[in-house]
């Protein structure tokens, strides 16, 4: 299938699997965070599995479900920034050796009209702080966005403030990622190369989905 990816005045990123290879890098530090706080391998597991049946969710969200519904625990702020703080520690070494997006800056090149943003479900500030440690911030002229705020609610102040022109494009690879696009009027493409949704080729059939495998047949 032809994309006249050029039509686009805005190009939303998700980030985890779509800009990087890093979906993997996640899912395994959930469980070590898990487990480096006394959780038993089925708690740990319980939260992993929560955390890719709702990818592109804040990891806010899950780790209040995981204290309140798997550990059945009083969910407090310092409960979960505890896990917060590990989880961001698990993180880091990880996500700044795991692959980019082949075909990345081709697509940069290509849309150089195009607004460009990252909105993730992670956490924004480690997100800008990532992107400018591995020198690829400048493409996002759009900005970074992440959590705590989730993505339906940053799509509406981008689109309200202007920041996001249309016609724009969402880039995804999970459920929640084409619900937020759907949500906020943008067209959708699912990336499928690095997506941890396990049944993705039956939604994205129900849904009707233009699916590519990465970022590099956008332009190829």
């Amino acid at each position: 299938m032809k994309i006249d990816i050029t039509k686009y005045k805005t190009i939303v990123f998700d980030c985890d699997g779509v800009v990087l290879d890093s979906n993997v890098v996640k899912t395994e530090a959930y469980f070590r965070t898990a487990k480096n706080l006394g959780a038993t391998d089925a708690e740990a597991q319980a939260l992993v599995d929560y955390h890719v049946n709702l990818g592109g969710i804040s990891r806010y969200h899950k780790f209040d479900y995981y204290i309140r519904e798997i550990l059945h625990q009083p969910v407090t702020d310092s409960a979960i920034q505890v896990l917060l703080d590990g989880f961001s520690k698990e993180l880091e070494v990880g996500l700044m050796q795991c692959d980019l997006a082949k075909g990345l800056f081709d697509l940069r090149t290509a849309t150089q009209n195009a607004n460009w943003m990252i909105l993730s479900g992670g956490d924004q500030q480690e997100i800008r702080t990532l992107f400018a440690k591995r020198k690829i911030d400048h493409m996002f002229d759009g900005g970074l966005f992440g959590s705590p705020d989730n993505k339906d609610e940053v799509l509406a102040r981008e689109k309200s403030s202007a920041n996001i022109q249309f016609p724009a494009l969402f880039l995804g690879d999970s459920k929640y990622d084409f619900e937020a696009a759907d949500r906020a009027g943008l067209d959708f493409i699912f990336l499928s190369d690095w997506t941890e949704v396990p049944d993705w080729q039956a939604f994205c059939q129900e849904n009707k989905l233009t699916v590519l495998n990465n970022i590099a047949q956008l332009i190829s």
